[in-house]
């Protein structure tokens, strides 16, 4: 039997301790050659787009010769204002690469040695990176449609006597929401958030490309799909797949995404439910490559971010 490509030599690429054993030097470098590839790690100015600069070498920034506009290697991207040292960052990247199934927050502020509210902020400013790289991507030919409900856990009372149908609407805590995943066959996973697993039509109609060929279930809000794609419907009290036709790849994403939420975060609020998902999308769409290469791809996405607005500042206007 063939060995899995995650149990190989060949899908470590990277290490821990080979971060650290470089030094902050290396880890700067390797930052500079991904934030300007073109230029092979020259700087360019963000503002002008000029590639003549002076190197301000005592504190890490750069002064274009055109505008006399400074920056620094991070400047105008999603890392911007960091405190953290380049090595620092370089490790939580490749730690959170690693992390198959998502990684809480506490356990990336013990590894990497920072408060729970520095690595709470820093890996949601990755979470909001890697999302980009679907931002204006649209399915085509064979496309999988499902939704899964998470959160608004409602905690039953002690005595039996006091405990209330949790089903009924007026016991709800109104925090449950339904994650949809559109998943093309050979493809990339879109997610979405929404209060109603039928809003995943209009959504369909919007990023799935006309004449592609979309799976569905059986429930009935799925019927209005047939006015704008050929739709093949699987019963799940039949089987789950017959002749080809099955949501399991969407399956297989909801999968990753639970064994995340409950093994990991536990608890995940229903505004920032939209990161996690997009985040566990990603690791399902790279799964099949190498821990060297998700830390570079998550190092150039968050090079290209521009300044999170929702994440600079959290704490700041969110005091705890």
């Amino acid at each position: 039997m063939a060995q899995h490509f995650l149990l190989s030599a060949a899908s470590r690429t990277l290490k821990l301790k080979d971060i650290y054993r470089a030094g902050e030097d290396a880890a700067y470098l390797k930052f500079r050659a991904l934030r300007w590839p073109e230029t092979d790690g020259a700087a360019v100015c963000p503002r002008c787009g000029c590639a003549e600069t002076y190197d301000l070498s005592t504190r890490r920034k750069f002064k274009c010769k055109a505008c006399y506009h400074q920056f620094s290697v991070t400047s105008g991207t999603i890392f911007a204002s960091r405190k953290l040292a380049f090595v620092d960052m370089l490790a939580a990247i490749c730690i959170i690469a690693n992390a198959s199934k998502g990684l809480s927050a506490v356990q990336l502020s013990r590894d990497v040695g920072v408060q729970y509210k520095t690595a709470f902020v820093l890996a949601h400013k990755i979470r909001e990176a890697l999302a980009r790289e679907t931002a204006e991507t649209k399915l085509d030919r064979e496309v999988e449609i499902d939704g899964a409900y998470f959160g608004g856990h409602i905690r039953p009372a002690n005595l039996e006597a006091k405990r209330v149908d949790r089903r009924l609407s007026e016991h709800q805590t109104g925090k449950r929401r339904v994650v949809i995943a559109l998943r093309q066959r050979k493809g990339r996973t879109l997610t979405f958030v929404r209060k109603s697993e039928a809003d995943g039509v209009s959504i369909a109609r919007d990023r799935i490309a006309p004449g592609a060929f979309v799976h569905a279930d059986e429930a009935s809000h799925w019927d209005n799909l047939d006015a704008f794609f050929p739709v093949a419907r699987i019963n799940h009290s039949e089987g789950y797949s017959i002749n080809g036709v099955c949501t399991n790849q969407a399956e297989s994403y909801f999968s990753r995404l639970r064994r995340m939420v409950a093994g990991q975060h536990h608890h995940v609020s229903p505004q920032y439910l939209h990161q996690y998902a997009a985040h566990a999308a990603w690791l399902e769409d790279h799964r099949r490559e190498t821990n060297g290469a998700l830390a570079g791809r998550i190092v150039r996405n968050a090079m290209a971010a521009p300044v999170s607005r929702q994440w600079k500042g959290y704490w700041q206007r969110h005091p705890r």
